[in-house]
C-alpha cells in the first residue's frame, strides 16, 4: 500500500473514531468558556473558532461565553489608569466599567466576524440584551469591588430561541441589576450559570494550563477524569490553589446543578476542543457526576 493511501486510511480512522461521539452528542448543547492565551494569539483564536464551527456543523449546539480580562487591562493601561485587584478580582469603578464594556463589545463582534467567515451564522449578545443576565453587586470578603456582578438569574429562553433558529450565540459577560446599572461579571461564572440554565450536556473551559494536577509542581500528575466527590477531596486537602480553585469550584457547582460533564482544557493546544470531544483518550481533565460513565474504560 502506498504512503498516500495509508495517510487517507488514517484520516478515515479518525472520522470513524469520532462517530460514536457525534452520535452521542448530536443536538446536545455544549457551552464553551473561551479565554486565556487562546484569545490573544490570533492563530489559536482561529483554531478555537474552527473547532466550535465544526461542532455546530456536526449537529452539536454550541454556545460561546468569552472573557477579555487581558484586553481590558491593556486598554485600562492605555488611558493611563492603573488596574486594581482585590483577592484576585478586578476592582471596577465607573470609568473601568465603561472601558470594560467597550472592549468586551469589540471582542464579541470580532468572534462573530470569525464564525460568520467560516459560513456559520452567529449572534453576539451581552447579558444586558433581553435581561439575559440579572445580577446583584458582588463583594469580595466584605470589600466593595465596584461594578462587579454576581449572577442571580439567567433568562435561558433567549439562548434557546437563538439555537432554535440555528444561530451560534456568543455571550459577553456583562449584566444588569434591578436598578439597570451595568456590571462586569467573571466569565467563568457566566459560563457556569449559562450551562446550568440550559441544562447543557457539556461545559468546556479553555485555560492556560493542561488541566487539574494532583501535584501542581509535577506535570505527570495530570488527572484525566475526576468525579465530583474526588474533586471536593482535592480542594479540601489543600492541593488546589490559585486561579484553579474558583474554576474547580465552578465545575463542581455546574455538575451539581445538572450539567453532565465539565472539561478543563489547555487552550494553547491547537484544536484542543476536537481532541477532547472526538477522541477516545481526550486531553485535559474531565469532571463528571458519579452517575456518568467514564470514557476511558473502553465504553463510550
Amino acid at each position: 500500500m502506498n504512503e498516500n493511501m495509508q495517510k487517507y486510511l488514517e484520516k478515515a480512522q479518525v472520522l470513524i473514531e469520532a462517530l460514536p461521539y457525534i452520535q452521542r452528542f448530536n443536538r446536545k448543547i455544549i457551552v464553551v468558556k473561551y479565554g486565556g492565551s487562546a484569545m490573544v494569539d490570533e492563530n489559536l483564536k482561529k483554531r478555537v473558532i474552527e473547532d466550535v464551527t465544526l461542532l455546530k456543523l456536526c449537529g452539536f449546539k454550541p454556545v460561546i461565553v468569552h472573557g477579555g480580562g487581558k484586553e481590558i487591562s491593556k486598554w485600562v493601561g492605555k488611558v493611563g489608569m492603573e488596574p486594581k485587584f482585590i483577592n484576585g478580582l478586578r476592582v471596577t469603578d465607573e470609568e473601568t466599567m465603561e472601558i470594560a464594556e467597550m472592549v468586551l463589545g469589540k471582542v464579541n463582534k470580532s468572534l462573530v466576524q470569525l464564525v460568520e467567515s467560516l459560513g456559520v451564522r452567529a449572534i453576539g449578545i451581552s447579558g444586558k440584551d433581553g435581561a439575559l443576565l440579572k445580577v446583584e453587586k458582588k463583594y469580595s470578603e466584605g470589600q466593595d469591588i465596584g461594578y462587579v456582578g454576581e449572577i442571580r438569574e439567567v433568562n435561558s429562553s433567549i439562548i434557546y430561541d437563538l439555537l432554535e433558529k440555528d444561530f451560534l450565540p456568543i455571550i459577553c459577560p456583562v449584566g444588569l441589576d434591578d436598578d439597570y446599572n451595568t456590571y462586569n461579571i467573571n466569565a467563568d461564572d457566566v459560563a457556569c450559570a449559562v450551562a446550568t440554565g440550559l441544562n447543557a450536556e457539556k461545559l468546556a473551559f479553555l485555560t492556560d494550563i493542561e488541566g487539574v494536577y494532583k501535584d501542581p509542581d509535577d506535570p505527570s500528575t495530570l488527572i484525566s477524569e475526576l468525579e465530583v466527590e474526588e474533586a471536593k477531596k482535592l480542594i479540601s486537602s489543600g492541593y488546589i490553589g490559585g486561579g484553579m480553585l474558583p474554576k474547580l469550584q465552578n465545575c463542581i457547582d455546574a455538575i451539581e446543578n445538572g450539567v453532565s460533564r465539565v472539561h478543563i482544557l489547555d487552550g494553547r493546544i491547537p484544536h484542543c476542543l476536537l481532541l477532547e470531544i472526538f477522541t477516545n483518550k481526550g486531553i485535559g481533565t474531565a469532571i463528571l457526576s458519579s452517575k456518568e460513565s467514564r470514557y476511558y474504560n473502553g465504553e463510550q
